[in-house]
């Protein structure tokens, strides 16, 4: 007999079970059969419990018995993370392969054949266009990945500074349809597009895109420079001098009184300007901050430089030819 709260096990012979067999004669029982009321009046003798039969082994399960495996429930949720954990393999692998994409193009620039083969991919102009691609730019690869971040967000503020100035010139061409004095502005507004745009990338973006991928104290001091003086304008552009090109808050203000439409348009260009001035602003502390941990100094950029210099092959000749002009000359005077 199993124990009380636990399953109860079947005998091997059900036939044998203790319940449905009758009871095995006792003292009780002869008692009993012997006790016969129409003879005499003596009360039946007292009833007394039969023992409990003698507890059973436990029996093992048979080897056909089906087993309990768990729930639907259970096996649906064991699919779905085996389903996730492959999905996460895969997505290893993926990465690993790219990881081993990247050294190997690494090593093949270090040991000089990644020259050959790396060509210029920005600005990323269509195959039939006769002006071809003027730099190399991979983030991923150049560029350690704890300043991918910072790089990335450099190159989307250029990008965000850029459709600002297309938008300042579609607001300036607005309000000089409707104040025909303010031709000025509309024409330095062509100017700031035209020139802000290749000039930025060039002299900030590139010298703090070479500084991170070099560590190169002299690209630093050259983007710190030049990068200030582009948040100086970036200000003036959001204030909106009038006839200065740039449809910021004074100029907005103005044109509020005149037409309201091209008011609109002139304080989205001032508000783009604003952000644009704010983002740049946080940048140059948050890249100067790294470049004070990274420990370059301007006596390293001033050694960069002179480094520089000296290696260029036609500053050498300039030199030499210079020093033969000299000598020459020395040894031609009386």
């Amino acid at each position: 007999m199993a124990e009380r709260g636990g399953p109860a096990l079947l005998p091997d012979n059900p036939f044998q079970d203790p319940a449905l067999l009758p009871p095995r004669p006792g003292p009780e029982s002869a008692a009993l059969d012997a006790y016969n009321p129409f003879e005499s009046g003596a009360p039946p003798p007292p009833y007394q419990a039969p023992a409990p039969p003698a507890a059973q082994p436990p029996r093992r399960a048979s080897p056909t018995e089906p087993r309990n495996y768990g729930s639907y429930g259970t096996q649906a949720s064991a699919a779905a993370a085996t389903a996730e954990l492959l999905k996460r393999q895969e997505e290893l692998n993926r990465k690993a392969e790219e990881l081993d994409r990247r050294e190997r193009e690494l090593q093949n620039a270090a040991l000089g054949g990644g020259a050959a083969t790396r060509l210029n991919n920005w600005p990323p102009l269509p195959s039939f266009c006769p002006v071809k691609p003027c730099f190399y730019q991979d983030i991923p690869v150049e560029i350690p990945a704890d300043f991918q971040k910072t790089v990335s967000t450099m190159y989307y503020l250029w990008m965000a500074s850029t459709i600002a100035l297309f938008l300042n010139f579609l607001s300036s061409l607005a309000w000089f349809c409707v104040e025909p004095s303010s031709g000025s502005g509309f024409g330095l507004s062509i100017l700031w597009a035209l020139l802000y745009t290749p000039c930025s990338f060039v002299c900030w973006y590139r010298p703090m895109y070479k500084a991170f991928r070099s560590d190169s104290s002299f690209n630093f001091f050259v983007f710190f420079f030049v990068f200030f003086a582009q948040n100086v304008m970036y200000v003036l552009q959001a204030i909106g001098i009038p006839n200065w090109g740039f449809s910021g808050w004074i100029l907005s203000l103005i044109a509020l009184r005149k037409n309201t439409a091209v008011a609109v348009m002139m304080i989205l260009v001032s508000l783009s300007f604003t952000a644009v001035a704010v983002l740049g602003i946080i940048m140059l502390k948050k890249i100067h901050s790294l470049y004070r941990r990274t420990g370059a100094s301007f006596q390293k950029a001033q050694e960069e430089f002179a480094a520089g210099v000296f290696s260029n092959q036609a500053v050498r000749n300039a030199a030499a030819n210079a020093a033969a002009g000299a000598a020459t000359n020395a040894f031609r005077a009386p």
